[in-house]
């Protein structure tokens, strides 16, 4: 077609035919731009084609890695929920002296014992360049407040470590044996389910004895001292409050599995 343009217009030139050679000569333009046009287009569309791709790969990955982090955090809320429920009951024990039963009390002593630790997996997609292939705003804001909203729930999972390791445990190692407490644990698994591997019992650290203490366990004395409750209190409340933290952090993760889920159908479809 072009080709046709240049004869003809040759030709209009040579018969000094101005106007003719003139629209001939912007009928050749035009099809010039459009050619570039359209192969913007399909260039634009290869582009755009190739992001998409980058993007579902992308969002397959955050998926799995939430999930991860929606098992895991469920985890920890499971435990911070054994934590103020031995405080309840070690409450009741103080409370009620006529309910107290040694086994049922280190049971529920040594379920006091551990701190949870959320431990996300966190994606860096702003400084990776990533978020920029992310088409959906709402799911980009998300992403955005992620690592903000991870804060928030690991402060108050350090204000109880802090606490037990350095008050609530040597308090304890004061105040009454924690060698057959902790070798209960071994036997019954109490711990063993708050491992890396969720839900799965822990065979290596139930087969753990160390063995009873030989010294006195004087359990009416722990209950009975002014401090313990003081301990538990803090116990409860402060794993009580992580908790409502958790819970906000976990409706956020479901918000964005669900969004994930709904993007890659829509890339896929």
């Amino acid at each position: 077609m072009i080709n046709f343009f240049r004869k003809e217009r040759k030709k209009l030139a040579d018969e000094n035919k101005a106007i003719k050679y003139t629209r001939y000569a912007i009928g050749e333009i035009v099809l010039v731009v459009i050619g570039i046009l359209i192969a913007l287009s399909i260039n634009n569309w290869n582009e755009n084609r190739k992001e998409r791709i980058q993007e579902a790969t992308l969002l397959k990955q955050l998926l799995v890695d939430f999930k991860s982090n929606l098992e895991q955090l469920d985890q920890k809320i499971g435990m911070r929920k054994d934590f103020m429920i031995s405080s309840k009951r070690l409450f009741k024990y103080i409370d009620y002296p006529e309910l107290r039963n040694k086994d049922s009390i280190d049971y529920y002593l040594v379920k006091t014992l551990p701190y949870a630790t959320f431990d996300p997996i966190i994606n860096d997609l702003a400084g990776s360049g990533e978020l920029s292939l992310i088409k959906n705003i709402e799911l980009k804001q998300a992403f955005t407040r992620w690592t903000s909203e991870i804060s928030d729930v690991i402060e108050d999972e350090v204000i109880w470590k802090n606490y037990r390791n350095d008050i609530y445990f040597p308090f304890l190692v004061e105040n009454y044996q924690l060698r057959s407490i902790r070798n209960k644990a071994y036997k019954l698994n109490v711990l063993g389910k708050y491992s890396l591997e969720v839900g799965k019992t822990i065979e290596v650290y139930q087969k753990n004895d160390i063995g009873n203490t030989k010294h006195k366990e004087d359990y009416h004395s722990l209950l009975n001292h002014p401090n313990f409750e003081d301990h538990l209190t803090r116990c409860y409340s402060i794993n009580s409050w992580a908790n409502i933290q958790s819970q906000i952090l976990r409706n956020r993760i479901v918000e964005i599995l669900e969004i994930i889920v709904l993007e890659i159908k829509n890339i896929e479809s």
